[in-house]
């Protein structure tokens, strides 16, 4: 069946969200869509938004404007945590159809009667509270490796944070079903699965606000671990609290995942991470790098921080960049604090100027700089197993190792979606890593 209808989406910011818009994306091709590329004509846009900084809200309008500006007469639906916290916004915005939160957006095909354009946005949208029960996603061709969503919603009461007023409380797929779809995924010949979720150390909670835990984070890599036909396993990013030492030594002897971790840190100061609610002090944090390297030595770290939160001093700041110069990690993803309404942070005193914020992003982003050169140094003379991907970038194809070093070589079609082993030999004047091919089987 056919409708003769054209769909695109365009997905704001986070691994979890394109595996939701995968997944909303597979119900429009059952119902006899064709989907098409953001950037072609379509008889219908998807817009699935995010929240977590004003950015992500100010780049919705100008999404808005290039879908109208493909086809002036295109039914536009708005989906995701955007929508959620303020749906009759997004509704006003010119050119916007529907807006549906938090539970309508899985059964986003329910309210398509026709594709006419509407005078006003009109919304399906709920309570917060009622967010309560579960839907698994996972993307598969989007892109090389799949997102595979294994958990959603967060209890954690961080004072910066919208993410648990947009998806609502903590809530998981069955272990069944999260290795059912990982099964299918492997089928259909992707190399690697990201697991995401929005706090995914805290899986195993159930529906409508269970907090019984039936299984833990580490029963389900262990179950992951078995699956036949996957060659990468890999997670996304995961609480130093909830990232126990079980976890790290179990990917460390692990068939498939990855040695590569990515750790919320937000701050390098114990008073600020107090102010912020986060759940572990900068001990911990520590103790949990220093294990990982002890078991993987190899092992890609990641960390996320933010800047500019109020409170923030000279003094404080200049203790969260000497606390990540010092700790052996290999890049940061740096992010601006923003105010965001209904947060506890944005009642706080000590707001710092958004000059101050500017020259300290700059600075941070210059130490990831420094600190992604040096483990790309620390691996240059090793082998390592590549998996390509799928874009032509200016006649080069990227790749990623296991321990996510970034390498390119010409451009090959016949590369795409393969891995093959390889010698890390230099650093690009782009900062990915030059290689030699190994012909040798790649360890299994």
């Amino acid at each position: 069946m056919t409708t003769g209808k054209k769909v695109a989406f365009y997905t704001l910011v986070c691994k979890l969200n394109f595996s939701e818009t995968s997944t909303i994306a597979r119900d429009f091709q059952n119902k006899g869509f064709e989907r098409v590329d953001f950037e072609e004509v379509a008889d219908m846009y998807v817009i699935n938004t995010c929240s977590v900084t004003d950015n992500a809200d100010k780049r919705f309008k100008s999404i808005v404007r290039a879908a109208l500006k493909k086809n002036e007469k295109a039914f536009l639906i708005a989906v995701g945590c955007y929508a959620q916290l303020k749906p009759e916004e997004l509704a006003n915005i010119d050119g916007v159809d529907l807006v549906l939160g938090a539970t309508e957006k899985f059964k986003v095909t329910d309210y398509l009667n026709d594709l006419s354009k509407n005078d006003l946005g009109e919304v399906h949208s709920c309570e917060i509270e009622d967010a309560n029960f579960y839907v698994g996603s996972y993307s598969i061709g989007d892109r090389t490796r799949a997102f595979l969503k294994v958990q959603d919603g967060c209890d954690y009461k961080c004072t910066y944070c919208t993410i648990p007023l947009a998806r609502g409380i903590s809530r998981s797929d069955t272990l069944d079903n999260v290795i059912n779809n990982a099964t299918e995924i492997s089928k259909k010949g992707i190399k690697e699965i990201v697991l995401t979720g929005v706090n995914i150390g805290d899986y195993g909670k159930g529906e409508f606000g269970n907090k019984k835990h039936d299984h833990t984070f580490l029963d389900l890599i262990r179950a992951l671990d078995h699956v036949d036909g996957i060659e990468r396993l890999r997670i996304s990013s995961i609480e130093p609290n909830l990232l126990n030492k079980d976890i790290i030594s179990f990917v460390a002897s692990s068939r498939i995942f990855v040695p590569h971790f990515h750790i919320p840190l937000q701050s390098g100061s114990d008073e600020l991470l107090r102010s912020m609610k986060r759940r572990y002090p900068l001990n911990l944090y520590t103790d949990r790098v220093q294990q990982i390297k002890k078991l993987m030595p190899n092992a890609c770290i990641g960390v996320d921080v933010i800047v500019g939160y109020p409170g923030e001093t000279d003094e404080l700041f200049l203790e969260t960049y000497k606390y990540l110069s010092d700790l052996d990690i290999s890049y940061l993803h740096v992010f601006t604090y923003s105010e965001r309404p209904n947060t506890e942070a944005i009642d706080l005193p000590g707001a710092v100027p958004l000059k101050v914020r500017a020259k300290r992003i700059k600075m941070l982003r210059g130490l990831s700089v420094k600190k992604r050169r040096a483990f790309y140094e620390s691996q240059i003379g090793k082998k390592a197993t590549v998996l390509f991907e799928s874009e032509n970038k200016e006649g080069f194809i990227n790749g990623f190792t296991e321990n996510y070093v970034k390498v390119k070589t010409p451009f090959d079609k016949e590369l795409i979606n393969t891995t093959h082993q390889i010698l890390l030999e230099k650093i690009a004047d782009d900062g990915s890593v030059l290689f030699s091919w190994i012909n040798e089987p790649i360890p299994v």
